[in-house]
């Protein structure tokens, strides 16, 4: 098996084979949440405006996202797994942007297969990828904003490589440092409304849940949109 680990934007243009964009802080923890509490399919976008636009058409899908990490104009929800934690997505469709993550998504245009990764479920993807017996393996790390390395999202793929080679690694005290490295924000009192303190422990919430979230095309509709797949 190959496993490369890869970078924002640019990496997510040089993945292949099966793809796993890595957003922990916060967009795919927030989608992991999403579909557990019952959303039908989640429509990854990285314009806004085209969630604008879907909105307007189909004026009862659930917009959530983020720029800068504050909930856009109009929208339901921001990027923050504790808003949405306890609510009732049951056969909702919901169109998600964000600066990071979803740039990822739709900038994988070379991988055969997208995944999203977060710490909360890196154990099922891992199992989902050796499940299907995959060779080439690309796990792109999104960064700050797209713009930056993160600690979290580094640790997120160098946790799924050590599963992949079947040799965990602890990650305990590597969660602590977080609190004084890309997770610091979180724990700022001045920056709370943005970035509350519980979204770093749901976020950290290791191998919550035992689903996979696979990118899916639908032909009919001429869109890409984010289907559950549980592990046994």
């Amino acid at each position: 098996m190959e496993i490369k680990i890869l970078h924002m934007v640019s990496g997510a243009k040089k993945a292949t084979g099966v793809a796993v964009i890595i957003d922990v802080f916060r967009a795919f923890t927030v989608e992991a949440y999403l579909m557990n509490n019952g959303a039908e399919r989640i429509i990854p976008v990285g314009d806004m405006q085209i969630a604008y636009d879907y909105k307007k058409k189909n004026p009862n899908v659930i917009l959530v996202g983020e720029r800068q990490g504050k909930i856009l104009p109009g929208f339901d929800y921001g990027n923050s797994p504790s808003v949405i934690e306890n609510v009732d997505f049951t056969k909702r469709i919901v169109i998600h942007t964000t600066s990071a993550g979803t740039q990822g998504i739709v900038n994988a245009k070379n991988a055969d297969i997208i995944l999203t990764g977060s710490l909360v479920n890196a154990k099922a993807i891992a199992n989902y990828i050796l499940k299907n017996n995959y060779q080439d393996v690309s796990l792109v790390c999104m960064g700050l904003e797209s713009v930056s390395e993160t600690e979290e999202d580094n640790l997120c793929a160098y946790y799924i490589k050590s599963l992949l080679e079947k040799h965990p690694m602890e990650l305990k005290s590597e969660i602590d440092k977080l609190k004084e490295t890309s997770g610091k924000k979180f724990f700022d009192i001045n920056l709370q409304d943005i970035f509350p303190e519980k979204d770093f422990y749901l976020s950290t919430d290791v191998d919550k849940f035992n689903f996979v979230l696979k990118l899916e095309k639908d032909e009919e509709n001429n869109l890409q949109y984010i289907k559950k797949i549980k592990m046994k």
